[in-house]
C-alpha cells in the first residue's frame, strides 16, 4: 500500500468532503430547533439505503474515499432517521 496520496485521491476526498457538508446543516437545523415536521423521512431512508449500497462499492472496489465520504453521509443519514422518530412527539403529523 502506496501512502503517497494521488491528485485523484485529493480531488476525491474534497469532493467527499464537500458532499458530506451537503448533509450537515440540516441535521445541525433539526438539533438546534428539535422540529421535524418538515423533513422527509423516506428521503433519508433512501440516502441511508444509497450510502450502505455505496459502502459495499467501495469496499469492493477498495477505493477509501467511496468508502470513507460515503459512511460519513450514512451517519448523517441515520442520525435524521433518529432525530425524525426522537422529535416526532413535538408534532404528531411529523
Amino acid at each position: 500500500m502506496s501512502l503517497i496520496i494521488s491528485g485523484v485521491d485529493i480531488l476525491g476526498y474534497v469532493a467527499g468532503a464537500i458532499t458530506t457538508l451537503t448533509f450537515l446543516p440540516q441535521v445541525l437545523k433539526t438539533i438546534r430547533e428539535k422540529s421535524v415536521k418538515d423533513i422527509s423521512l423516506m428521503m433519508f431512508v433512501i440516502a441511508a439505503v444509497n450510502e450502505i449500497l455505496w459502502i459495499i462499492y467501495g469496499a469492493l472496489k477498495n477505493d477509501w474515499v467511496i468508502i470513507l465520504t460515503n459512511a460519513v453521509i450514512l451517519c448523517l443519514s441515520l442520525t435524521m432517521i433518529y432525530l425524525k422518530f426522537a422529535y416526532a412527539h413535538k408534532h404528531p403529523s411529523s
